[in-house]
């Protein structure tokens, strides 16, 4: 399976102060991956990508402030909202034994317990306490799954697949 070498992880919400900061949601409310990073990779709303070097951050009630070199005044953070912020797997610590990011589940094979297709991880949403997989194949309905070890039996990210024990055939 080919790893992806950044994770998209939130956007540009707003502009804040005259200086130039501008405030990112992630799209996980529990990520730390803006502590980790001294860059930033932006796919801005004209489809054009820029790569920053982040100067200061700082968090607070799920969205993280930053400082990004070259952006000094509002007008200019102005320009950046909207933006995706993606970081590079590289500069993210690697996760523990028995751990992945988020963002290797995208693109696994979903089957059953059975190795029935459910079709292809598409999308992670962090809407809950817990993320959910969202499982899109063909003729199939859209599947949400909970990532908890009840519905998430193994992930094999060599292999390319998760087995899941989706919540709809618990019974």
């Amino acid at each position: 399976m080919n790893t992806p070498a950044h994770f998209r992880i939130g956007y540009i919400t707003r502009a804040r102060g005259l200086d130039g900061q501008v405030v990112v949601r992630t799209f996980d409310p529990g990520s730390l991956a803006l502590e980790e990073v001294d860059r930033v990779l932006l796919m801005l709303t004209d489809g054009g990508n820029r790569e920053f070097q982040v100067a200061e951050r700082s968090a607070h009630g799920g969205e993280c402030t930053l400082t990004l070199e070259g952006i000094s005044d509002r007008n200019a953070a102005d320009a950046l909202v909207g933006a995706t912020v993606i970081v590079f797997r590289e500069d993210l610590q690697p996760p523990a034994d028995g751990e992945c990011f988020q963002g290797d589940l995208i693109g696994l094979e979903a089957v059953d317990e059975a190795g029935l297709s459910l079709g292809k991880v598409e999308e992670i949403w962090n809407t809950g306490p817990v993320p959910n997989l969202v499982i899109r194949g063909p003729d199939r309905p859209e599947l949400l799954v909970p990532f908890v070890d009840d519905f998430v039996r193994t992930v094999d990210l060599a292999a390319g697949r998760v087995v899941l024990r989706p919540p709809e055939l618990l019974e």
